[in-house]
């Protein structure tokens, strides 16, 4: 697991996350008869996280899941890992709002078995997979190692989540693969999202793969620049917060 091999995976992510906290769904209004001009309504304030307390996740998962974090996108030459880059932040305050409680998902049942390219059939929600697999990646390092997976070498700790990742290691309730593929997922949106939700630190995951950021413009880049390197400073949306 190499960190320009995740990140690069991530980058349909980066700007756009599918989190549901992030966007709201355009609106439109028809006004019939009247003289008066039309005014648009203002958006709602920009709410930055606030990265010091902890929303959701206790102190020992925070913990955890930054120790899980850093072995996906650790700190190396190409730049910081991903809990200095604040993804245990950005994860915690997306499993406290719509995301983690899977606000968008239909989760009614009936519960079946689904094929592999439909996805994940729980109706479990982030929150609550979060809270389970937590645990049970905890109990299979105890039973493999005899020890806590924050003690283990980092030797141990890249073969343990590469068994995780191919489901070598099972978890007792949840399948560990398809929780290895959530830490994935929210690590990479965590590490290339906008900073105002608490990731990407001082925008580390746009600089790593030239991303300009929340750039109303992009037409002098993409005519004139095709093919080359975008040298350019990102800018974040915590700029208009």
């Amino acid at each position: 697991m190499k960190r320009r091999d995740i990140i690069k995976g991530g980058l349909m992510l980066m700007a756009t996350s599918t989190l549901a906290s992030i966007y709201k769904p355009a609106c439109s209004k028809t006004f019939v008869g009247g003289s008066g001009l039309w005014k648009a309504e203002p958006p709602p304030p920009l709410m930055v996280v606030d990265s010091s307390r902890l929303v959701y996740l206790t102190e020992a998962e925070a913990k955890l899941v930054g120790a899980v974090f850093d072995v996906l996108i650790p700190h190396d030459e190409l730049g910081i890992g991903a809990t200095e880059a604040g993804c245990v932040t950005f994860l915690d305050h997306q499993l406290a709002g719509p995301y983690g409680a899977a606000a968008k998902d239909y989760r009614l049942g009936p519960v079946v078995e689904g094929l592999p390219q439909q996805g994940p059939q729980s109706i479990a929600t982030p929150a609550e997979l979060y809270r389970t697999g937590l645990v049970e990646l905890r109990h299979a390092a105890q039973a493999k190692f005899g020890k806590s997976f924050l003690d283990l070498s980092e030797d141990q700790k890249i073969d343990f989540m590469k068994g995780i990742e191919t489901g070598d290691i099972p978890f007792e309730t949840l399948k560990s693969n398809e929780f290895f593929s959530m830490l994935l997922q929210n690590v990479r949106e965590g590490y290339l999202a906008d900073p105002m939700y608490g990731g990407n630190r001082d925008m580390t995951g746009w600089k790593l793969i030239g991303f300009p950021g929340a750039i109303y413009d992009y037409r002098d880049w993409m005519v004139s620049q095709r093919g080359k390197k975008i040298d350019v400073e990102p800018v974040s949306l915590l700029s208009r917060a």
